[in-house]
């Protein structure tokens, strides 16, 4: 759950008007100051009830800094200058809270021989611009020799944790600890690295530091208060995990939440589908995981530049037409641990038609043409080689834009439009630096690491997709590599990826749209499947527990994706039913 999200933003104010409770139950609130000067009271409410900021349900500036510095006005994201200097200089004003000295500022962000107070003069006429509006005028004050940023009157994230100990932690509740945990987005001021700036960067680190462990004690006392519910444990393992990936102790610990959590899945769907096959009045083979298609029938077509594009067909019924995603081979994932759920599950009770991008799999991998416009071109060649009409279209990650371009496209011949774990910006047209640079990274290491037994390599691109699988499938996903694409083509394609925009094309889908995405899916961002649903008119959004790009077959967020689909392209399509009738 990330800090912006309607979910944190409803347990922050539950929190806070328990601290207003707290106050109003007292006549005379006393809060003990210890000989050190710190805060010796129990009860972190006590504490937090004698700063303005608990008392008020919504700031008109919201500074972000546990994690990359963001700053809000409302639900809009304020564009701050891309002088990193300026920027340090707003996060360290806001989190100070106190008067500070120009030549101090000076000394600690341009001790240069040119002139320090023209660059200081500069970067607070710049941020002038950020801070000065409407009710903000007050918050930030200037005079000949001093600067303030008044952060009481502001919502800066660091106050709901800066003070809170391990004895806090013991004493809060679980819901009040989760809230916590949601505000953290990274490490303090991440990315905002200034290491010419000796006296910042040892201030920045401090508070790092010492945010670090405020966090590992929240994550710490969250996984212990949740072991008895591993899916909810988990999350909070895993950033442990990432926190200190060195950890041998929280590694195991994860490892044994997992196993609990796919144990408890293979219950839960158990029990779901006795219960369908009773009342559902549907065969036990629709619903038997262990029953795998007898066979597929691999074919060919070609796209209009003259790529070979190799299709399957399985199952039997009406027909579905799942859009090629990256790293696919039809052969590979027939017998694959990773996909093999998917296309037993899609081919009971339908036809199930796939294919693989050019330059993947059994398609063509000398294409020169790699571009958003050739993959839509290879849907409509494998539509019209199949001859359908009026068939659902399901789009999985990044063939999600693909499939909308193509219903766009072609209204007519769609009857349903599902899409999953997708987007409609791609990574470099989403404008987030942060984002892209890690992408431009991977973008690297797979031109240099895609297929080679590189253990590192392997392991951060497999848990990316899939972090809840076993060792096999794991190990299978590894294995998929080599066997899917070149190095040069993976890479080609994920840097393609990047430039996919279908954002202003959206409102134009004209056929039933189910959306449906992972709750803490690392491989593309939540909030994108949130933004591609609420761009579709009257799109439906589906929200799946899980954190695997991949849905594995032993979770529940598996049942709900089938049951959904099933349900979904089930009901006819009033307009297609007009168009064959």
């Amino acid at each position: 759950m990330s800090f912006e999200q309607p979910e944190y933003q409803s347990r922050l104010h539950t929190l806070r008007r328990k601290q207003r409770g707290a106050a109003l139950s007292r006549r005379t609130p006393q809060v003990d100051i210890g000989p050190s000067g710190k805060f010796t009271q129990s009860n972190i409410c006590d504490r937090l009830i004698t700063s303005n900021w608990a008392f008020r349900m919504k700031s008109p500036l919201q500074i972000k800094v546990l994690g990359e510095l963001v700053v809000r006005r409302g639900a809009q994201e304020i564009l701050l200058p891309p002088s990193k200097k300026t920027r340090a200089l707003l996060a360290y004003l806001a989190v100070v809270n106190r008067r500070q000295r120009r030549d101090h500022l000076c000394e600690m962000f341009w001790d240069a021989p040119d002139d320090p107070r023209a660059s200081l003069r500069w970067s607070l006429s710049k941020l002038r611009r950020v801070i000065n509006e409407d009710d903000d005028k007050s918050c930030f004050g200037t005079d000949r020799s001093s600067v303030s940023l008044d952060a009481d009157k502001l919502d800066v994230d660091l106050q709901h944790v800066a003070h809170i100990t391990a004895k806090d932690v013991r004493a809060l509740g679980t819901s009040d600890l989760e809230t916590l945990a949601a505000g953290f987005r990274g490490r303090f001021l991440e990315g905002l690295e200034l290491p010419r700036c000796p006296v910042f960067e040892a201030w920045r680190i401090f508070h790092a530091d010492a945010l670090d462990r405020t966090r590992s004690l929240i994550l710490q006392a969250l996984v212990e208060r949740l072991r008895s519910e591993p899916e909810r444990a988990l999350p909070y393992a895993q950033a442990l995990q990432s926190m200190d990936p060195s950890d041998l102790h929280v590694s195991l610990e994860m490892k044994s939440l997992a196993t609990s959590a796919r144990q408890n899945a293979t219950r839960l769907q158990s029990a779901s589908l006795e219960w369908r096959r009773r009342d559902g009045g549907l065969s036990d083979e629709y619903f038997s995981p262990s029953v795998h298609q007898a066979s597929q029938e691999i074919r060919y077509c070609r796209s209009p530049d003259g790529v070979r594009i190799a299709y399957a067909v399985s199952g039997r019924g009406p027909p579905i037409l799942r859009a090629a995603h990256w790293m696919s081979h039809l052969q590979y994932e027939w017998e694959s641990p990773v996909w093999r759920h998917w296309i037993d599950s899609l081919s009971r009770e339908n036809t199930l038609i796939r294919y693989d991008e050019r330059g993947n799999g059994l398609s063509d991998w000398n294409a020169g043409d790699l571009s958003f416009a050739a993959m839509v071109s290879d849907l409509e060649s494998v539509a019209d080689a199949s001859g359908l009409n009026g068939f659902p279209l399901l789009g999985v990650s990044q063939s999600c834009a693909v499939s909308v371009a193509y219903v766009v496209r072609h209204p007519e011949r769609v009857s349903h439009l599902v899409l999953y774990g997708g987007y409609a910006k791609g990574w470099r047209k989403r404008g987030d630096r942060h984002e892209i640079d890690i992408h431009e990274a991977m973008t690297t290491l797979i031109r240099e690491g895609w297929g080679k037994n590189n253990p590192a390599f392997r392991q951060l691109f497999t848990e990316t997709f899939i972090p809840g699988a076993s060792r096999k499938q794991m190990a299978w996903f590894n294995d998929l590599q080599k066997e899917t694409a070149s190095p040069v083509n993976a890479s080609r394609l994920h840097y393609a990826f990047g430039d996919m925009d279908v954002s202003a094309i959206l409102r134009e889908v004209s056929v039933p749209t189910l959306v449906l995405h992972a709750r803490n899916d690392a491989a593309v961002p939540f909030e994108e499947g949130r933004a591609l649903a609420a761009g579709i008119p009257g799109a439906r959004f589906v929200d799946l527990n899980s954190a695997n790009h991949i849905l594995l077959g032993d979770e529940p967020a598996f049942a709900d994706f089938l049951r959904e689909v099933t349900s979904f392209i089930s009901v006819a399509d009033p307009k297609m039913t007009d168009r064959l009738g």
